[in-house]
C-alpha cells in the first residue's frame, strides 16, 4: 500500500512516526528516511530505543528553504540510493519517506524515479511519503491520502518551535 500524508498543516511527519510505533509495536521492522533533514530531533532520540526502527537523514542542518544547493541533490541522491536497496533486502514492512513531496517539489529527485520505485516496490510493504505539495499524479497512485491543512498555528503569532512538540 502507497499512503500520503501531504498539505500546508503541522503533522505529516507526527503522523508517520506514530504508524512506525504502532507498526514496532505490532512487531514489523520500521525504516524512515528523512529527505531535506539533517537535525537531530527529539523523536530521533526515542526512535533509537526500538529496536525494530531505524532512522536516516539526508539533509542539511537546515531545511531547505531556498534554492536548492549543490549539496542538497547529493543528499537527495544518497538517501535514494538507500532507498532502493532498503526496499529490495524486504527486511522492512513499513517505509517511510518523510519529506520527499518536498523534494519532488524541489526537482531534486523526478516524478519518473519516485514512479518507479512505487512499482517496483513490493505489496507487503507499506510506502509512506509525508511532505508539503504532493504532485497530483502521486496522489493518483496512492492507495490512502491525508491531506493536514492549517486552520490555525501558533507560530502565525511570534511563537517560535519548541522542543518535544515540533523537534
Amino acid at each position: 500500500m502507497i499512503q500520503v500524508y501531504t498539505g500546508n498543516g503541522k503533522g505529516k511527519t507526527t503522523a508517520a512516526i506514530g504508524l512506525a510505533l504502532r507498526a514496532a509495536g505490532a512487531g514489523l521492522n520500521v525504516y524512515i528516511a528523512q529527505f531535506a533533514k539533517g537535525r537531530c530531533c527529539s523523536e530521533h532520540k526515542a526512535l533509537k530505543k526500538i529496536k525494530n526502527i531505524k532512522i536516516e537523514q539526508f539533509g542539511r542542518d537546515c531545511f531547505i528553504r531556498r534554492k536548492p544547493q549543490q549539496i542538497d541533490l547529493e543528499l537527495t541522491r544518497q538517501g535514494w540510493e538507500k532507498v532502493k536497496k532498503v526496499i529490495s533486502s524486504r527486511k522492512y514492512r513499513v517505509i517511510i519517506l518523510d519529506e520527499i513531496n518536498v523534494i519532488l517539489k524541489l526537482k531534486l529527485l523526478s516524478f519518473k524515479d519516485m514512479l518507479s520505485l512505487i512499482k517496483c516496490t513490493p505489496e507487503c510493504i507499506e510506502l509512506v511519503l509525508t511532505g508539503r505539495g504532493a504532485p497530483a499524479q502521486l496522489i493518483k497512485h496512492a492507495d490512502l491520502v491525508s491531506r493536514i491543512n492549517e486552520v490555525k498555528h501558533y507560530y502565525r503569532r511570534g511563537i517560535k518551535a519548541r522542543k518535544g512538540i515540533e523537534f
